[in-house]
C-alpha cells in the first residue's frame, strides 16, 4: 500500500453529481486552569475601527451562504488519527513536556489514590477563578452578591454545581472533623432559592458524595447514594437531572470495573464506542451547528485570522488536518473571492486523513462546486496515509510561491493518547513552515490521572454543555435526547470510569498546549481585532448569544457558555531560529 494518495481535483468536478456519501465518523466533542485575569472581549466601534474587519452586511451575507452550504451535507467528521491505542500516562507527560510532578497532571500520590478534603477546596477555587466574564458583568464578586430572590426560572447548571460543591465540602468537613472555618466557601444554602433549585442542588450533592465514596472504595455506600440519584434524575428532565443520570451511570461502571461485578446501569448496559455512536447523530450535529453559536464563532474567528495572514499572497494553500464537512473553507473562499485588490490567482486546500476517503472526496466535490459559483480558481487535494507516522512534507507538493497556512480544529486532542503521532505531526508541520497555524481545541482537562480532579472537571464542563443544548435545542428535543443518551453518555463513562491506558478521551487545557508547542518553536500570535470583531458579531446573531461568553487568555480567544470556558481558538507562528 502506498503511504499516500493524491486526490485529483479535476476528477472531483467531473464526478460532482450522483455520488453517495460514505461516512465513517468520530468527533470527541459532539464535543493549569485559567487564572482570574481573563478579560472579557467586548467589541467597540464599527468595522472601520478594526481595520480589515468586514462590514456587518458582508458578514451577514457570508453567514447566509455559510448556512446554505451547511445544508448540502451531513456534517460528517474525519480524524487524522487511527483508532486509539494504549498509552502510558508517563509517556503522555513526556511527549507533552510535562513533569510527572506537574500540578496539571498529578494532584496527590499516584493513579487512584485518595484525595484529601483540602483538594476539593482547591478544585472549586480554580473553577471560580477560570470563569469568563459575562456581558455587563462588573466582576465575579458583583455577580456573587446578586440576590437570588424573585427568580423566574431555574438557575444555571454551573451555579447549581457550585452551590452543591460548596455544601458538599461543608458536609464532609464536619464528617471528617476538619474545621468548617478552615475552608473558604461558607454554605450558600440560604433562603431565597426555589424548591426546584434546592432539589437540583441536593441531587448534585448526592452525586458528589457518591463519587467521594467511590474514591474511598466504599462501594456499598456509594451504591446507596447512586440509587438516590436514580430516583431524582431522568433522561427527560432538566439539564441537571440529565447530567446526573449519565454521571451516575458512569460511577456504576467504575464500581463494576473495580469490583469485577456487572450491574444493569454499569457494565451490564450496552454502550457503543464513541466512533460507533457518532455515525448515528448527523442530524444532531447539524442542529447543534445551526443553533448553538460556539462552533460558528470558532470557525469565523479562526478563518479570519488566516485571511489576515495571507492578505498579500496571490497563491494560497491551506492544509486542513480535519476538514470534516469543509464549512470553515467556505468562509475563506468567499473572502478571497471578494478581494478588490491583489486578487488571488489560486486557492489550494489540502485535506489530511487516515480514513473516510469517500467522505473527504464528497467534501471536495462540494467545495469545487462552491468555488465555481464564486468564480474562484480553486483546487482540492487529499493526503491520505495509513498512519500519521507516514506523513511527510513531500506529500503536500508545496509551491515556493504559495502562502501556506495550517488549520487544526479538534484534531490534535485525538493524538494525546498516541504520543509518537502527536510529536511526528508537529515536526512535519514545522518542516512546512506555514505563515500561521490556527488551533481550536476544547478547554478542558480530562487527562488528569486523579479520579476526583477528572470527575469535577468533567461535571462542570458537561454541565455547561448540557445547559447550552437545553437552551439552543429547545425546539429539537428528539435530537438532543438521542445525542445525550448515546454520544455524551459514552464519553462521560470513558472520562469517569476508565483509568490509565483504558481511558480514551483525553483533553488538556490551553496552558498545556502552550508548553507543548513551545518545544517546537511555536510562538502565539494575535488573532487580530477583525477576527474578534467577527466573533462578537456572530455571537450576537444567535438568539442564545447572550449566554455565550467570549474572553481573552493572552492572545487566545476563549469561547464559553455562561462563563464556563468550553473551547479556545489560537494562532501560532514558528520562530525562525528555532531548532525543535
Amino acid at each position: 500500500m502506498l503511504p499516500s494518495e493524491q486526490f485529483d481535483s479535476t476528477r472531483v468536478q467531473n464526478e460532482s453529481k450522483g455520488i453517495q456519501n460514505g461516512v465513517e465518523e468520530w468527533d470527541g466533542t459532539d464535543i493549569s486552569l485559567f487564572s482570574s485575569n481573563i478579560g472579557f472581549f467586548q467589541a467597540q466601534g464599527n468595522a472601520a475601527e478594526v481595520g480589515q474587519a468586514l462590514s456587518e452586511n458582508e458578514i451577514h451575507r457570508q453567514m447566509q451562504d455559510f448556512k446554505e452550504f451547511c445544508n448540502l451535507d451531513d456534517l460528517y467528521v474525519d480524524v487524522v488519527s487511527p483508532p486509539f491505542q494504549s498509552c502510558d500516562d508517563n509517556e503522555i507527560r513526556t511527549i507533552l513536556g510535562i513533569s510527572s510532578q506537574s500540578s496539571e497532571q498529578t494532584e496527590v500520590g499516584q493513579e487512584g489514590s485518595y484525595v484529601p478534603l483540602e483538594r476539593y477546596f482547591e478544585l472549586l477555587r480554580r473553577h471560580q477563578g477560570k470563569r469568563l466574564r459575562s456581558d455587563g458583568e462588573k466582576s465575579n464578586a458583583d455577580s456573587q452578591t446578586q440576590t437570588t430572590h424573585s427568580r423566574s426560572s431555574m438557575m444555571s447548571t454551573e451555579k447549581i454545581i457550585e452551590l452543591a460543591t460548596e455544601n458538599f465540602i461543608q458536609a464532609i468537613s464536619k464528617s471528617k472533623e476538619i474545621s468548617v472555618v478552615s475552608h473558604p466557601y461558607p454554605s450558600s444554602m440560604t433562603l431565597g432559592y426555589s424548591t426546584d433549585d434546592l432539589k437540583a442542588i441536593e441531587l448534585v450533592q448526592n452525586l458528589l458524595l457518591s463519587a467521594d465514596k467511590v474514591d474511598e472504595k466504599k462501594y456499598e455506600c456509594a451504591r446507596k447514594l447512586l440509587e438516590e440519584c436514580d430516583r431524582m434524575s431522568s433522561s427527560a428532565g432538566t439539564p441537571i437531572q440529565r447530567l446526573v443520570l449519565y454521571f451516575a451511570e458512569a460511577l456504576y461502571e467504575k464500581i463494576d470495573r473495580e469490583t469485577g461485578s456487572i450491574s444493569p446501569k454499569g457494565m451490564g448496559k450496552r454502550i457503543l464506542h464513541p466512533r460507533e455512536d457518532l455515525q448515528h447523530t448527523n442530524k444532531f450535529r447539524i442542529s447543534l451547528h445551526k443553533n448553538q453559536p460556539l462552533s460558528q464563532i470558532a470557525q469565523f474567528a479562526g478563518i479570519q485570522t488566516v485571511i489576515e495572514h495571507v492578505a498579500e499572497a496571490r497563491k494560497v494553500h491551506v492544509i486542513d488536518l480535519g476538514i470534516r464537512s469543509g464549512l470553515q473553507c467556505t468562509i475563506l473562499m468567499q473572502e478571497l473571492a471578494a478581494r478588490q485588490e491583489r486578487n488571488v490567482q489560486h486557492l489550494r486546500i489540502t485535506a489530511v486523513g487516515t480514513r473516510s476517503r469517500p467522505s473527504i472526496e464528497q467534501t471536495g466535490r462540494q467545495l469545487m462546486a462552491f468555488a465555481e459559483s464564486l468564480n474562484l480558481n480553486f483546487s482540492f487535494h487529499i493526503v491520505m496515509v495509513a498512519d500519521i507516522l507516514d506523513l511527510n512534507e513531500r506529500l503536500f507538493e508545496l509551491d515556493a510561491d504559495e502562502a501556506v497556512a495550517v488549520y487544526s480544529a479538534y484534531t490534535l486532542m485525538h493524538m494525546i493518547g498516541q504520543a509518537d503521532q502527536l510529536e511526528h505531526i508537529m515536526r512535519v508541520i514545522k518542516s512546512i513552515r506555514p505563515c500561521v497555524m490556527i488551533v481550536t481545541e476544547l478547554e478542558a482537562n480530562f487527562n488528569s490521572p486523579v479520579f476526583v480532579r477528572r470527575f469535577v472537571e468533567a461535571l462542570f464542563f458537561y454541565g455547561a454543555f448540557f445547559d447550552s443544548m437545553a437552551e439552543c435545542l429547545k425546539n429539537d428535543e428528539g435530537n438532543r435526547r438521542e445525542a445525550e443518551s448515546i454520544c455524551f453518555s459514552s464519553t462521560i463513562r470513558d472520562v469517569v470510569a476508565a483509568e490509565e491506558s483504558k481511558r480514551k478521551i483525553r483533553h488538556v487545557r490551553l496552558n498545556v498546549w502552550r508548553a507543548f508547542f513551545a518545544r517546537f518553536g511555536l510562538a502565539e500570535t494575535d488573532l487580530g481585532m477583525s477576527s474578534l470583531y467577527q466573533a462578537n458579531l456572530v455571537r450576537q446573531g444567535f438568539p442564545s448569544g447572550s449566554s455565550c461568553t467570549l474572553g481573552m487568555n493572552g492572545k487566545c480567544l476563549t469561547i464559553g457558555w455562561k462563563r464556563t470556558p468550553l473551547c479556545t481558538v489560537s494562532a501560532w507562528k514558528f520562530l525562525r531560529d528555532s531548532d525543535g
